[in-house]
């Protein structure tokens, strides 16, 4: 199944200085960036047909897979001054660039990447700045049982804040901790149909317009994931994202965990 990326966004809270103009999905997790462990989570999956939408700071993911080391992430020989390598990370990808506007929002972008999926009745999305343990086969195979349109990985709220049950005269009621509120929030993990392209306006966004408007008909449903799942909107999370890699606490990397394994 082809898996759509995100990947085109300015990801201002993830920079560093005026003079960086490195996208979000190129922030570096361990010796790769976000967007590599996003694709190997599907590729781990066998979905190694990839569409970039690229906008913002395209040339660093070109030039990243391009320039692509393998070295970097897997075991290898070296013989009589020649790299035999053990293992491979994308010898089997295929990857499609797709420039789709520099301030294009995300419904547009998937929009203009549309001819690329080749009219597959199903297909994947992703921000390409999420990481996460969830069981993409149970996921797919639950959607694709479904008479729906597409399919919104969900998790708990990730807030540390509380709220507060305000009564007459300024008396708290009761204070909740965000996180056991009985709300969702976005995951950012997407099985879709082409049925979604019906209500994507020109200039649309994927949630706001097309899975606001499948949810308005019933044509919506929810993957509920109550495991790992870690955003990088912040430095800071992906700073922690980064120490938990050099510690070896990799709950994402699925590909580790099941013996089909990178070495860092």
């Amino acid at each position: 199944m082809k898996v759509v990326l995100f990947c085109g966004g300015y990801g201002m809270r993830m920079r560093s200085g005026a003079a960086d103009d490195v996208p979000k999905p190129m922030a570096m997790v361990g010796p790769r960036p976000l967007i590599w462990h996003v694709m190997r989570y599907y590729a781990h999956f066998g979905h190694t047909e990839f569409i970039l939408c690229l906008g913002y700071g395209a040339h660093h993911i070109k030039d990243f897979f391009l320039n692509y080391e393998e070295t970097t992430s897997n075991d290898f020989v070296l013989r009589g001054g020649r790299t035999e390598l053990l293992s491979t990370d994308i010898a089997d990808w295929t990857i499609t660039f797709a420039q789709t506007g520099i301030e294009s929002p995300i419904g547009e972008r998937l929009r203009r990447v549309r001819h690329h999926l080749d009219g597959d009745e199903m297909f994947l999305a992703n921000y390409a700045d999420v990481l996460t343990d969830a069981p993409l086969p149970e996921m797919i195979d639950r959607f694709a049982r479904r008479d729906a349109g597409a399919s919104m990985m969900v998790v708990p709220p990730q807030s540390s804040f509380h709220c507060v049950d305000l009564g007459e005269d300024g008396l708290v009621g009761g204070i909740t901790a965000v996180s056991e509120l009985p709300l969702w929030e976005n995951g950012g993990y997407f099985v879709l149909r082409q049925e979604v392209f019906d209500h994507i306006p020109e200039g649309g966004d994927l949630v706001a317009d097309g899975c606001a408007q499948l949810a308005k008909r019933g044509r919506l449903v929810a993957h509920q994931h109550r495991g790992f799942w870690k955003p990088t909107d912040t430095v800071k999370e992906r700073a922690a994202l980064d120490d938990a890699y050099a510690r070896g606490d990799r709950p994402w990397a699925v590909w580790e965990r099941d013996g089909a394994g990178v070495t860092a």
